[in-house]
């Protein structure tokens, strides 16, 4: 009897061990909107990282969010980090990596709590007519074995998706007000 108890304990402990080793370690999400205003005026508003707060869905989640700024918005170096009591939302900052002008911005997003991590972000302006602009908003990550056991569990493409799409919208009634 107790080595029917053993062996079961053992394959419940393996078993998701073994499973995790075929589960993919990666994840990316993007989401995309068009905006009814030229390339320059998007590009110039999205540059500014205190300008998501604006239009970014965790920036509405808690009003009470503590935030600062170090460095000079709108240019590489730039800081905005956060602190909320909210667990979803947690401690972490955001850096301006890279700007390529009228085109590409690249962040850097570091999380401290509930957990720890460092992830790619970027914001993307493409032309799609005189006065019409695609902006594309994404994210990417990478979870550790065994930590990618979770990926079964939590469906980014979801989760963060369509909080990019709702961020995404209100840019879009904002900027074409």
């Amino acid at each position: 009897m107790l080595k029917k108890i053993l062996f079961t304990v053992c394959v419940i402990i393996t078993l998701p061990l073994v499973v995790a080793l075929f589960i993919a370690k990666d994840y990316a999400v993007e989401r995309e909107i068009t905006i009814d205003k030229p390339k320059n005026e998007v590009f110039d508003y999205l540059k500014f990282l205190k300008n998501q707060d604006n239009f970014s869905v965790w920036a509405t989640k808690d009003p009470k969010m503590k935030k600062t700024f170090t460095g000079t918005d709108g240019t590489v170096g730039f800081v905005s980090a956060w602190e909320s009591s909210d667990p979803e939302l947690g401690k972490g900052e955001q850096e301006i990596k890279k700007i390529t002008e009228g085109e590409r911005i690249d962040f850097e997003l570091r999380f401290f709590e509930p957990f720890e991590s460092t992830e790619p972000a970027y914001l993307v302006t493409e032309t799609v007519s005189e006065n019409q602009t695609k902006v594309k908003w994404g994210f990417s990550g990478k979870m550790d074995y065994p930590m990618n056991l979770m990926l079964l569990f939590i469906d980014f493409e979801k989760e963060i998706g369509n909080d990019f799409q709702e961020g995404l919208d209100k840019l879009k009634t904002l900027l074409e007000q």
